[in-house]
């Protein structure tokens, strides 16, 4: 069945760049993001990792846990990591899950079950599909799917950003709007009654329509 938004994370364990982890201890009580790579030494998952090196500190100050996958065994990986720190001034600071099995790839969904049992062969373009983002509660369950092209860089501000919405919500009875920014407005849950809003919002509400209820973020 595939990977949905509210699924269960499926646990694993695996050989990483900071030694053998089993996924739900690792994560722990934190939140995490698990991104995934078709192949080492390919160009863009070059940047994108250098990135997420650079963006870490801003990942740690909200509770958020970041491990990269590439379908390539870790030696390899801890190779790469030298081309990623002289090209993009970073080296991965966080762990790298070596998926030369292909067995989390498959077991997320990112390649079909028929895949085979070694990267040993396969291209980049054999394992195109492997260019997910997976946002994780604390409850372990699935928050957010991205799925990427290959030709495509990923944008991890705007990972950055549905963290800040998935952590508000989590808090607080609201939904965010289209384009959303930290401090902008926010809507109250079509599923709190007004009674209830009135007491969590006394000041009230903009309402342009009854089912949109707008109110500031709170604090």
């Amino acid at each position: 069945m595939a990977l949905q938004i509210n699924s269960t994370a499926p646990d694993f364990a695996a050989e990483t760049t900071a030694g053998r982890i089993r996924f739900h201890d690792w994560i722990g009580d934190s939140w995490c993001v698990l991104f995934s790579h078709p192949k080492d030494f390919t160009p863009v998952c070059t940047t994108e990792l250098g990135t997420m090196a650079k963006l870490k500190p801003e990942f740690d100050r909200r509770g958020v846990k970041i491990i990269g996958l590439s379908v390539d065994p870790v030696d390899s990986h801890k190779k790469w990591s030298k081309d990623i720190e002289e090209t993009q001034g970073a080296a991965p600071n966080y762990p790298m899950i070596g998926d030369s099995d292909l067995a989390v790839s498959k077991l997320y969904g990112m390649l079909p079950a028929d895949a085979g049992t070694s990267a040993d062969g396969r291209t980049p373009q054999d394992n195109a599909t492997v260019r997910n983002v997976f946002v994780i509660g604390p409850d372990k369950q699935i928050k957010l799917i991205l799925t990427y092209p290959m030709s495509t860089g990923r944008n991890f501000d705007e990972v950055l950003r549905v963290i800040d919405a998935l952590q508000l919500t989590a808090r607080h009875k609201v939904a965010t709007p289209a384009n959303w920014q930290q401090g902008g407005d926010v809507i109250i849950l079509g599923s709190v009654s007004d009674e209830e809003a009135r007491k969590q919002y006394p000041q009230g509400w903009k309402a342009p329509r009854p089912y949109m209820r707008i109110v500031p973020q709170p604090k």
